[in-house]
């Protein structure tokens, strides 16, 4: 009967992992791996601004990276957010706003995809 806990806990963590972070709106999907993606975005993003962008990984070996839009600061600053897809392949993209504009960073999110 102890192994009913860890059970019920797998199970709800398991029916949370399928859906976007809190505050974060889909952008797309990419075939692409999460690292191809966040380091496209972050080019992007750099010969754009002529700033600093900065990757943070959030889920080990760059499976899962957070790409700060220029001037945005980790740990809750405006970012793409590249996850490992639903699916196995590829990748899921989404955009936290934190507050700036979405409409020209999506965008070049979206052609990272």
């Amino acid at each position: 009967m102890k192994s009913l806990p860890l059970i019920v806990m797998t199970v709800a963590i398991s029916a949370c992992a399928g859906q976007p972070p809190a505050g974060v709106q889909s952008v797309g999907q990419s075939q692409q791996s999460p690292k191809a993606v966040a380091q496209c975005v972050a080019q992007k993003w750099a010969d754009k601004s002529r700033q600093q962008v900065i990757l943070q990984d959030t889920l080990a070996n760059d499976q899962g990276l957070d790409v700060f839009v220029p001037g945005q600061q980790p740990p809750n600053g405006a970012a793409a957010v590249v996850l490992p897809a639903n699916n196995g392949k590829g990748s899921w993209v989404g955009f936290r706003a934190n507050g700036a504009a979405g409409s020209d960073t999506t965008g070049d999110i979206s052609a990272c995809l």
